[in-house]
């Protein structure tokens, strides 16, 4: 016959594994998959902008779409992250076509879409351009772009919060 004392041992020694398992690391992984899920779940597409460029302000309440954006600075044309032209030059140039915006346009209007329902998206341009960029530089802009091949140009506004 065992004490009690013994009994409490023995059953210690039975239910005893020997696998301590520091949960704190892994508690710790999945709350930041967590954070990363439910903050990128919630992305709403949005245009590229720069610092150097200020949108105008509009009531407009349609949601942009993903296409190519042309951003317009007060120093550069910007085509996805590359610099095509510099808008002095541009400005100088006499004709309404600018030839180095033109030959990237072209180049990315010829690429292949893989899904039918992005077609009509790949002849879709936006313009994202500062609010005090001449309108002559605009027109430029938007010729380039018709001659290339976009049938279909828009510009990014900043929508005004309502009051």
């Amino acid at each position: 016959m065992m004490t009690p004392m013994e009994r409490r041992a023995a059953r210690k020694a039975r239910s005893d594994t020997g696998l301590d398992m520091n949960l704190t690391a892994l508690i710790d992984v999945f709350t930041i998959l967590i954070f990363f899920l439910l903050s990128s779940a919630g992305v709403e597409s949005t245009l590229p902008s720069s610092k150097a460029v200020t949108l105008p302000a509009s009531t407009a309440e349609k949601m942009p779409r993903e296409t190519l954006a042309v951003v317009v600075s007060a120093q550069d044309i910007v085509v996805e992250g590359r610099i095509v032209a510099s808008v002095p030059d541009v400005m100088q140039q006499p004709a309404d076509l600018i030839p180095a915006l033109q030959a990237e346009l072209t180049l990315l209007a010829q690429r292949q879409t893989v899904r039918k329902e992005n077609a009509d998206a790949e002849k879709a341009l936006t313009i994202v351009a500062d609010k005090n960029i001449p309108y002559k530089l605009l027109r430029k802009v938007m010729a380039t772009g018709a001659a290339a091949g976009f049938s279909d140009v828009s510009f990014a506004l900043q929508q005004k919060p309502d009051l």
